[in-house]
């Protein structure tokens, strides 16, 4: 027989299960973090890092090293990347692929190419560079104060190094990097997150899916 009883039960604990959704969700937009790939936020991302570096370019390498660092450093302190991606262990070390496809000049469509070309020029002389003269903090509106504060710790502390000396370090002291020989192995949200020390990884990672497939639903309801 069900009980009343029963009913009291299971509206406690779904009531529960939302509300400690919402939270989440509500940290997530505090940060300005969506969960699904942003590619106007990653190029905001890495001309924040060619700003930091006092210059007009960032040697691609670099850039790549310095987006991945930075998206574990956000791991580390809040539990989610900036940047909701695939990643991969290559041979010159980790990478995040979506946004590397898109230094490389490959756009989803023409749209997305003249979002990512207003603040980044293509690939030239193995550099990325600038296509405006400064950057503010109003250019910057897809990255949270959490995200440049990780971008901030990243470049404090791998911004001196060469790119080669970055690819270096990436593959002694990073445990999510896998050697990949010729090819190429996926770096799991999962991995990541033991990696840097995330308490109950197993959950955050079921709950950083979860928030992702939720995403996806409410994008494709939107564009319907």
């Amino acid at each position: 027989m069900f009980y009343p009883q029963c009913l009291w039960i299971i509206a406690i604990l779904w009531k529960t299960a939302i509300c400690c959704f919402v939270q989440c969700r509500t940290r997530q937009r505090r940060r300005g973090q969506k969960m699904s790939y942003e590619p106007r936020k990653a190029a905001q991302l890495i001309a924040y890092l060619i700003q930091k570096s006092g210059g007009k370019s960032l040697d691609f390498l670099k850039s790549v090293k310095l987006v991945y660092l930075s998206d574990r450093e956000s791991v580390a302190r809040f539990g989610f990347p900036i940047l909701d991606e695939p990643r991969y262990s290559l041979p010159h070390g980790p990478i995040n692929s979506e946004t590397m496809d898109r230094m490389n000049g490959a756009f989803s469509d023409d749209a997305e190419a003249q979002e990512w070309l207003a603040l980044l020029s293509d690939k030239a002389d193995n550099k990325i560079g600038l296509t405006v003269e400064k950057i503010s903090r109003d250019d910057l509106d897809e990255l949270s104060d959490a995200d440049i504060e990780c971008a901030n710790a990243v470049w404090e502390k791998f911004g001196h190094m060469s790119p080669w000396a970055l690819r270096e370090w990436t593959h002694d002291h990073l445990p999510e990097w896998q050697d990949p020989g010729r090819g190429r192995r996926p770096i799991t949200v999962l991995s990541l997150m033991r990696s840097v020390g995330v308490e109950n990884a197993e959950e955050a990672a079921r709950v950083s899916e979860g928030l992702k497939r939720i995403d996806a639903a409410f994008e494709m309801a939107r564009v319907r």
